[in-house]
C-alpha cells in the first residue's frame, strides 16, 4: 500500500495543474489529438502538414487517450506516466529473479526517485517512452531470456525513437554474440514489430520521409550541430549527475574492477558506458538523450549497495551526502519557473538556511540508520523525503509554470482571446496553436 501512494504521488499527482510546456510537448499532443480526428494512423501531421521528426509510437499513445475521452492535458500525459510505472513494476521483477530482493529494492528505489526519471514521467515527449521500452529489451537480455520478447520490446524502442535504440543495443548484441540462433529471433522480432509502420510511411510519402526523418533527425543531428543544441564533450557529466539526484553520489560504488567479475554487472556497466560514449561524441545534445541510461546506473548502484558490508564508512557517508543533496529541493519553487522560461544559466538560485539545517539534521538520522545496520530504512527515507518534495512541487510550483511558462492560463482568460500570434518563442507558438486547436497566423 506504501508502494502504491508513492506511485501515485510520484507520477500521477497533479499531471494537470500546469498546461503544455515547451515546444515539444503542445507540438506532439496536437499530432496524437490529429491522428485521432482525422484516423490516419500512418503519417504524422501537424495542422495538416507532414511531420517526420519523431516515429509514431507516441503519437499513437496520445491519440489512444484522446479516443478514451481524457481531456487535452491528461491523454497526452497519462500514457507516458503509466508506461514509466509499469516499467518500474519489470525492472523490479527482473532484478529481484538476477540479483535479488535487497539490490532489487535499492535500485528501484533509486531509479523511481531520481530527477530524470520523473521529470519525463510527467511531460509528452518521446525520451520516456523509447527508454521504458528500450531498458526493457536490455533487462530481457541480461536475463537470458526470451528473445522473441527482447526483439519485441526493442521494435518498440525503434517506434518510439528511430533508430538511436539500435545503436544503444550493440553491448546487448556483444553479450548474446555466441547464441547466433537467439540473436536472429531477437532482430527478426525486432524487424516485424516496426518495419510495418516504416515501409507504410514510406510508401506513402516518399523522399520527404527519408530526407526529413533519416537524414536530418538522424544522421545530420549527430554529426552537425545546425539543430542548435550543440554542446561540448564533457555535458553528460554534469546531466547524469542531476539526472540521478539525489542519489548520485552512489556512482563512486561503480568504481571497483571487482564488482564485474560478475558478467550480468559488466554488461550493465557496457549498456551504461557505451551509451554514454556514443551520446557524449554527438555534436547535438540534450539532457533527455541521457535517460535510455538512467536505468543501468540505478541497477548497478543498487547492486553494488546490496553487495557491500554493513556499517561501512564509505557508505555511510554516501548516505548523508545523499540525504544532505535533498536541501536544495525548496530551491526548485523559483529555480524551475525562471529555468524553464529563461534558460538555466540566467534562474536565480537560493537555499534557504533553515532547509540547509534541517537537511544537514535529517543526514545525520540516516548516516545513523546506515550505522546500526539498517540501510534499508536509510534509503527508505531518502525516498520518502523525495517523494514529499515531488508533492511539494507539484502543489505549489505547477501553477506557477501553469501561469508563467505554459501559455494554457493565458488563452484561457476572457481578456486574452487572440486571432494571431506576436512575435513569441517556439514554446508559447506551438503552446497556442495547441490550446486554440488551429494554427494560428502571425500578426504583421
Amino acid at each position: 500500500m506504501v508502494c502504491i501512494c508513492a506511485a501515485f504521488v510520484l507520477y500521477f499527482f497533479g499531471l494537470t495543474r500546469a498546461g503544455m510546456l515547451g515546444p515539444d510537448e503542445p507540438r506532439y499532443a496536437a499530432i496524437g489529438r490529429a491522428m485521432a480526428q482525422r484516423g490516419d494512423w500512418v503519417t504524422p501531421r501537424l495542422w495538416g502538414h507532414p511531420w517526420f521528426e519523431k516515429p509514431a509510437l507516441l503519437y499513437w499513445m496520445t491519440a489512444l487517450a484522446f479516443k478514451a475521452g481524457l481531456s487535452q492535458d491528461l491523454a497526452p500525459r497519462l500514457p507516458v506516466a503509466l508506461a514509466s510505472v509499469a516499467f518500474l513494476l519489470y525492472f523490479a521483477i527482473a532484478l529481484r529473479r538476477d540479483f535479488g530482493d535487497r539490490a532489487a529494492f535499492f535500485s528501484t528505489a533509486m531509479l523511481a526517485t531520481s530527477a530524470g526519471w520523473l521529470a519525463f514521467s510527467h511531460v509528452a515527449v518521446t525520451d520516456l517512452p523509447m527508454s521504458v521500452a528500450f531498458a526493457a529489451a536490455m533487462l530481457a537480455v541480461l536475463g537470458g531470456r526470451s528473445a522473441v520478447l527482447a526483439g519485441i520490446l526493442l521494435g518498440v524502442a525503434v517506434l518510439a525513437k528511430g533508430l538511436v535504440p539500435l545503436a544503444l543495443f550493440l553491448p546487448a548484441l556483444w553479450f548474446w554474440r555466441k547464441r547466433g540462433r537467439d540473436l536472429i529471433v531477437l532482430l527478426a522480432a525486432a524487424a516485424l514489430v516496426a518495419a510495418p509502420w516504416y515501409i507504410l510511411v514510406s510508401l506513402r510519402n516518399g523522399s520527404p520521409f527519408f530526407e526529413e526523418f533519416f537524414w536530418k533527425h538522424h544522421f545530420a543531428r549527430y554529426v552537425s550541430g545546425s539543430l542548435l543544441h550543440a554542446r561540448p564533450f564533457w555535458f553528460y557529466v554534469p546531466v547524469l549527475a542531476a539526472g540521478l539526484f539525489p542519489w548520485s553520489p552512489f556512482l563512486l560504488l561503480l568504481f571497483s574492477k571487482r564488482f564485474y567479475d560478475d558478467r550480468r554487472a559488466a554488461f550493465l556497466l557496457a549498456w551504461l558506458g557505451w551509451g554514454f560514449v556514443f551520446f557524449s561524441a554527438s555534436r547535438n545534445k540534450l539532457p533527455g538523450y541521457l535517460l535510455p541510461l538512467l536505468p543501468a546506473a540505478a541497477a548497478l548502484m543498487g547492486i553494488a549497495l546490496a553487495q557491500v558490508r554493513e556499517r561501512s564508512a564509505k557508505i555511510i557517508a554516501l548516505v548523508a551526502a545523499s540525504a544532505l543533496l535533498l536541501s536544495v529541493a525548496p530551491a526548485v519553487r523559483d529555480f524551475l519557473p525562471n529555468a524553464l522560461a529563461a534558460g538555466l544559466t540566467r534562474a536565480h538560485f537560493s537555499l534557504p538556511a533553515l532547509w540547509i539545517l534541517l537537511a544537514v539534521l535529517v543526514a545525520l538520522c540516516c548516516a545513523m540508520l546506515e550505522r546500526t545496520g539498517k540501510r534499508p530504512q536509510a534509503i527508505g527515507v531518502i525516498a520518502a523525503l523525495v517523494v514529499a518534495s515531488v508533492a511539494q512541487i507539484v502543489w505549489q510550483v505547477y501553477p506557477v509554470l501553469d501561469r508563467e511558462v505554459s501559455p494554457r492560463v493565458f488563452w484561457l482568460s476572457p481578456s486574452n482571446s487572440i486571432a494571431c500570434i506576436p512575435e513569441a518563442s517556439r514554446s508559447w507558438r506551438y503552446g497556442l496553436d495547441y490550446y486554440a486547436q488551429r494554427d494560428l497566423p502571425d500578426c504583421h
